[in-house]
């Protein structure tokens, strides 16, 4: 079967010659004809069996008749990244030369001015990313009321990147007829709960294993410590005579210190992650594409959609976290029937990542072996100490890598432990002499320190009471009246207070007491201990401060202020 018994128009087949392409592939031969149709179509394919030609081919032949409107797309394609919204841009570009269709491409780190232009001359197709179509669509200067087809492609990674929320909005503005496809490289039961909610009676096309590999991938792996694992990729770069190769790091930081470091050892790379301004992830692509440079270093932003068809290798520097991403990454070798290469780079703590990825292969990774790495390699239970240093960080990385890094914070065993004091127990308290204070009287100047020592000796055994629990009791004991006594530092006695009354605390505060000693003020707070060779005198120098005390110059009378409470 070729192309030209698809149903596909004369126009579109000399474009597809002209690609160079005579025989579809699996997905091609069963999804065109389907979509040709105007049926809803949910397609499971492994990546890099041609799903982008798949829809683009029919799609032009459906738009060749009818006219676009300003502001109002007629068919829209959603992308969950740049890169693909771009690949798909071409593939338009490739097959439709011949027809005059006009096309928008909305992505992130582009100019609003120059998309808001191409959006008022009308376009009939309409590729963007979810987030820049709906930051025009908040502006209005987009409308979704004429779009009749609706493409999702890579639903998977739409999930993934967290994007199915704005898709589910997005939907909702289209038309509730129009026909909708439904592509992804795998087909989880929540990707399939998202297709049932956006696909009316769709016809179901599954031309590969869900999640399995392409078998003209060669795999390997080998596994050596963390501190280890960037000499051991220039070996293999070196042993394999690698001139074309996507490598793949988990962090966009780790891109940057990897490009970084190959460049310093003489190899030709260039670098892409999502955190780089768009023109110069073009520029970075469009060297590699140009083969103006031999490796692209770069994060899971390209594990999908760069359709780059002379791709001898892929490194995994890093286990991808995610099992799935390890199908994509290695789908960029290997493509169109061609052989390929896929190694990855392991260290003994990613034992649980891999187990995923064979999970999900449902067969074990050949292990990669190599003289030159003979030296390096190790078990995948041998001790990893850079990784085992670093592991609170959440990546592997041994000390050169941190000196090298820059802003990583220091390993917890590199924290010094802060100094610690340990206060020793305070000395044992001098003995008092304990005087049972009268409630109801008050003190005499000749045992004032006997009644300021009383209350620090017992207070300082005294567990701490809820003030809560205080203020809410039904009932006070004669104690708790005698401790209200006890608390007033100055030796002047309390007014009585009922057991009924709160509004204190239980406490009467300092401007309501009363004053017994006649205007001459408190006596002198010293305490007397047992042991003191001159006991007799700390009594007459008592009575000789209290006589020189300032007197009070508001003296209440202990009648008054009996009459005022009542």
């Amino acid at each position: 079967m070729d192309f030209a018994d698809l149903g596909l128009s004369p126009d579109t087949l000399k474009a597809v010659a002209d690609a160079g392409y005579v025989t579809p592939t699996p997905i091609q031969t069963q999804a065109i004809p389907v979509v040709l149709m105007g049926r809803d179509v949910l397609g499971v394919a492994q990546t890099g069996t041609g799903k982008t030609a798949a829809f683009t081919m029919p799609l032009i032949d459906v738009l060749a008749d009818g006219r676009s409107k300003a502001r109002m797309p007629r068919s829209l394609i959603l992308a969950p990244t740049r890169e693909l919204a771009a690949q798909i841009s071409d593939n338009f570009v490739k097959y439709g030369k011949y027809h005059p269709l006009s096309m928008a491409l909305l992505i992130g780190g582009e100019s609003f001015v120059d998309q808001e232009k191409a959006l008022d001359r009308g376009v009939d197709v309409l590729i963007a990313t979810p987030g820049r179509l709906l930051d025009l669509y908040e502006r209005g200067r987009i409308l979704l009321n004429d779009a009749k087809i609706l493409v999702i492609d890579e639903a998977d990674r739409m999930l993934d990147m967290g994007f199915i929320p704005d898709v589910e909005r997005i939907v909702n503005l289209l038309p509730k007829m129009r026909q909708t496809l439904f592509f992804s490289a795998t087909m989880d039961k929540e990707i399939r709960k998202l297709a049932d909610q956006f696909l009316m009676n769709p016809k179901e096309i599954a031309v590969s294993p869900q999640a399995s590999a392409a078998t003209t991938v060669e795999q390997g792996l080998v596994t050596v410590r963390t501190l280890d694992k960037r000499e051991a990729l220039r070996r293999i770069l070196r042993a394999k005579n690698v001139h074309n190769a996507f490598i793949f790091c988990n962090r966009k930081k780790d891109v940057d210190i990897l490009f970084k470091s190959l460049e310093k050892h003489g190899f030709n790379a260039v670098a892409l992650h999502g955190d780089m301004p768009q023109s110069k992830r073009n520029e970075m692509l469009a060297k590699f594409k140009a083969n103006e440079a031999e490796l692209l270093v770069c994060s899971d932003v390209a594990a999908r959609g760069l359709d780059i068809s002379d791709v001898s290798h892929v490194l995994n520097f890093d286990v991808p976290v995610n099992a799935e991403d390890y199908i994509h990454r290695i789908g960029r070798t290997g493509r169109a029937g061609k052989a390929g290469h896929a190694y990855t780079l392991a260290t003994p703590g990613d034992a649980k990542l891999l187990a995923a990825v064979e999970r999900l292969l449902k067969t074990s990774i050949p292990l990669l072996v190599l003289p030159e790495l003979a030296d390096m390699a190790v078990g995948a239970d041998a001790a990893d100490e850079g990784g085992e240093r670093d592991k609170g960080r959440g990546r592997a990385r041994g000390g050169r890598d941190r000196a090298r890094g820059g802003r990583d914070r220091k390993p917890r065993k590199e924290i010094e432990a802060a100094p610690v004091v340990v206060q020793s127990e305070p000395a044992a308290p001098v003995e008092i002499q304990a005087v049972a204070p009268a409630v109801e009287a008050a003190p005499s100047p000749e045992q004032p320190h006997e009644e300021q020592a009383e209350p620090q000796a017992r207070n300082k055994d005294r567990p701490r009471r809820n003030s809560r629990q205080d203020r809410n009791s039904d009932a006070r004991g004669a104690e708790d009246r005698a401790r209200k006594t006890r608390r007033n530092p100055h030796g002047i006695a309390e007014m009585d207070i009922a057991e009924n009354v709160i509004a204190f605390g239980g406490f009467t505060p300092a401007f309501l007491l009363v004053d017994p000693y006649g205007g001459k003020g408190a006596p002198p707070e010293t305490i007397v201990s047992e042991d003191d060779e001159d006991a007799e005198e700390p009594a007459k120098n008592a009575a000789q401060d209290a006589e020189e005390a300032p007197a009070l110059t508001h003296e209440p009378e202990p009648q008054a202020a009996s009459e005022t409470r009542e």
